[in-house]
């Protein structure tokens, strides 16, 4: 039945970096490659921080895939990294740059769309030359499978295609790895979620208030305790004539807490210590969000099965090691990587091999080690246990410990340099909440400064953004308030007592009794993910072409 089905040698779902840097690849060694994008335009559904690095270490990088990527592609570099430590308002700062330049070829600040776009058009041109191309508002929604074996995919669009290669290079939230059973959603504390606002800056502007040159950048991050107790930080990030300004907690946390992403936002865009940037200048052109999967707990060590192949943030490659922050690096390194494998698995005459073969360089090349360090797991367990997490936020918060503070100043800032240490810092509420608050408590000093933006509402901000909406593509398994009901705050466009987001709870009377349930409404979703996890759903993309439509990214 499948010899009736369109054939190409490797067929890749998703235009982002990880599937661009695997369609060059393959197509440069002359594969036949097919590239499937379910955005309107390659980046249209993507969204990033987000920076972009060439590890000095890394066998792949997308400016040696692509000539021009930094010139044409991306906004600014960012050769400068800061860390603020917030205590109210008092703020101890750090400098980064020994972690930020550590193994760094080159650092530069992107946009996705604008990004993504760009490699799109030099994807199609190269695999046009072997016989393949890229498709655009196509939707993969699965595996095809023959003989309980994996050959190709299916599409809501277009027929099923054969393949003698898939890499699913489709995001955090990849049908093929979950078709696979490669990936799930099941555990919360795999997984961040970062929210994110493009802000309009003229480039004169920022070069002033930041203190850089016309062709540099920078750098800021944020933890503390302006977020509420929720494990995780801000970030800031200047582009050619914007800034990207954000955050990211553990979804866990962010659950537990009830806290709600917009809040946590708009207390980082107007903590005093923003005044320096805005001036009481805030227009704020494209909000966003996305899941974001915390490699030390769900970088899958086998990323492949039968002919299929991950990369990516579909593998749960994305490295947050406190202010370690890279993931689309190694997309480009493990999608160049599986195309590699491929490509000496069809010289050997056994494609079969190929997953066998990636598996093995991600873990020859360094990859793995970086995105699940082995330190990390041999101390997690003691060092994220509630006794010893107890004891010592209790330490670090006593005056033996804020002494130990104020005499470890500059061995504090070199901790924060160091690799080594930053690779089994333990996912705590001491690590991203006690630490900097004391830091910022004993050794910062305080900001004199009144930052009076407003930022837009969230329905404000859901009004800006562009949908396309088709049917509803997320399905309320359980609507109850126990089941579903921490959607309501943990979805970046729903929030309690806002009535024009995706969740919001009511109280319904039944059978005589009153109960809490949650409704759902899809029409103004941003496709992150979150509710997949934190509620029961039956969670789909929508069609190619149809949901949210990012200009930024």
């Amino acid at each position: 039945m499948t010899d009736d089905y369109e054939h190409f040698e490797a067929v890749v779902v998703g235009a982002g970096p990880g599937g661009a840097a695997a369609a060059a690849t393959l197509a440069e060694q002359g594969v036949e490659t097919l590239v499937l994008e379910r955005g309107v335009d390659a980046g249209s559904k993507n969204v990033s921080g987000g920076l972009i690095y060439a590890e000095e270490s890394a066998p792949y990088t997308i400016d040696k895939l692509f000539d021009g990527f930094r010139e044409e592609a991306a906004e600014r570099p960012v050769s400068d990294y800061y860390i603020h430590n917030l205590a109210g308002e008092k703020v101890k700062t750090f400098d980064l740059s020994d972690i930020h330049h550590h193994d760094t070829e080159w650092c530069d600040a992107v946009l996705r769309r604008k990004m993504d776009s760009w490699l799109a058009e030099r994807v199609h041109e190269k695999c046009s030359e072997t016989g393949g191309g890229l498709l655009t508002e196509v939707r993969v929604n699965g595996l095809l499978r023959e003989g309980g074996e994996i050959v190709g995919v299916t599409c809501d669009e277009l027929d099923p295609i054969t393949a003698d290669v898939i890499i699913a290079a489709d995001g955090v939230n990849s049908e093929l790895a979950r078709d696979a059973g490669l990936m799930d959603y099941e555990e919360p504390d795999e997984y961040f979620q970062g929210v994110k606002a493009v802000v309009d800056m003229e480039p004169d502007v920022i070069n002033e208030r930041f203190d850089v040159a016309p062709d540099d950048g920078v750098a800021h991050l944020f933890s503390g305790d302006i977020f509420e107790g929720v494990r995780g930080g801000g970030f800031l990030y200047t582009n050619e004539e914007s800034l990207s300004i954000g955050t990211v907690f553990h979804l866990d946390s962010l659950a537990e807490k009830r806290a709600e992403p917009h809040e946590l936002l708009d207390a980082l865009l107007t903590h005093p210590l923003l005044d320096q940037w805005f001036e009481g200048e805030y227009h704020e052109r494209e909000y966003s969000a996305k899941l974001v999967p915390d490699s030390k707990k769900a970088a899958h060590p086998s990323p492949h099965q039968g002919r299929l192949m991950l990369v990516g943030d579909a593998a749960g490659q994305m490295q947050a090691q406190g202010p370690i922050i890279k993931g689309m690096n190694h997309a480009v390194t493990a999608g160049g990587l599986a195309a590699e494998a491929f490509a000496e698995a069809k010289t050997r005459g056994d494609t079969d091999v190929a997953g066998e073969l990636y598996e093995k360089k991600l873990v020859d090349e360094g990859v793995m080690a970086k995105l699940r360090p082995r330190r990390y797991r041999l101390s997690r367990t003691l060092s994220e246990s509630d006794l010893v997490t107890k004891v010592g936020s209790s330490l670090v918060d006593s005056p033996v410990g804020r002494a130990g503070v104020k005499l470890f100043d500059g061995a504090i800032e070199r901790a924060f340099n160091s690799p080594f240490l930053l690779g089994m810092i333990p996912d705590t509420r001491t690590s991203y909440v006690t630490v900097p608050r004391v830091v910022g408590e004993v050794l910062g000093e305080r900001v004199d400064a009144e930052n009076t933006i407003e930022p837009p509402n969230l329905g404000d901000r859901i009004g800006e953004l562009t949908y396309d909406v088709d049917d509803p593509h997320i399905e309320l398994l359980d609507n109850s308030y126990e089941a579903s009901g921490t959607a309501v705050t943990a979805c970046p466009v729903s929030a309690e007592g806002f009535g024009g987001g995706c969740y919001r709870s009511e109280t319904v009377k039944r059978n005589g009794s009153e109960e809490r349930v949650v409704s759902l409404d899809t029409q103004p979703c941003v496709e992150c993910g979150t509710c997949a996890i934190v509620a029961d759903t039956d969670w789909d993309h929508p069609p190619g072409g149809k949901g949210v439509e990012f200009k930024d990214g």
